[in-house]
């Protein structure tokens, strides 16, 4: 069983004996088994384990997709597990952002359309502006008016990113978000989650196959048949 440090400063993400199961009847499968992990404010975490091992639900439960069956979740010292879905859908939206292996885009609207959307669901009135400065930093400002199915596998997910990017979220999760793409756009991808996560000070939690890419997180949390068995910080030469 992996050691939990207890600290005084109050974690970007607690969670404290979570259990969840999926499925019903005969076919119910118990996924999470009483995960207890803290994440401070602003490292990376690397979330790693063969596939079925539950790293993915832990994700999303640690973001609010998924509902826990019993145990803790406190995002910034504040426990979300007694929300209501409205309430939930609308702390994920101000406190965190998601970005997934597909990209979620929608066809239909252009890249600054699809980035404004998080803000215009927030009720920001400069949504439009925020949209593109984002698009920018993520190096598409020449593709503002692009529709997803004009951009490469690279650019989508770099929209994605900008997306997850433009409430300003503390907390940024990942869930294997070079899947679809070959090494080379991949590699540029994850450079830019990290170069935005160093700029802004935000919270990463990445999910990956990657060992190479989990070790250049500040820490790596290995998690098999839904529970964490090591937890270990990376010594980062300097």
């Amino acid at each position: 069983m992996a050691k939990i440090v207890e600290s005084d400063a109050i974690p970007a993400i607690r969670m404290r004996d979570v259990d969840l199961s999926l499925g019903s009847g005969a076919s119910r499968v118990h996924i999470l088994k009483k995960i207890s992990l803290d994440i401070p404010q602003g490292l990376a975490v690397g979330l790693v384990g063969p596939s079925g091992s539950g790293k993915t639900t832990l994700l999303m439960t640690a973001a609010g997709l998924e509902r826990p069956d019993s145990g803790e979740i406190a995002i910034g010292g504040q426990v979300i597990t007694g929300f209501g879905e409205d309430e939930l859908a609308r702390f994920r939206g101000r406190r965190i952002g998601i970005v997934f292996q597909s990209f979620h885009l929608i066809p239909t609207l252009t890249a600054r359309e699809n980035v404004a959307i998080p803000l215009e669901l927030a009720g920001e009135s400069d949504a439009f502006e925020r949209a593109e400065a984002e698009l920018k930093s993520v190096g598409l400002g020449a593709r503002l008016n692009h529709y997803p199915g004009q951009l490469s596998g690279g650019e989508q997910q770099r929209v994605a990113i900008a997306r997850a990017l433009a409430p300003r979220p503390a907390i940024i999760v990942a869930d294997e978000p070079t899947g679809n793409l070959d090494e080379a756009t991949g590699n540029d991808i994850i450079a830019l989650l990290f170069a935005l996560k160093k700029e802004r000070g935000t919270t990463l939690l990445l999910v990956t196959h990657d060992m190479a890419l989990a070790e250049s997180c500040d820490r790596v949390v290995r998690i098999r048949a839904g529970s964490i068995v090591d937890d270990h910080a990376v010594k980062v030469a300097v």
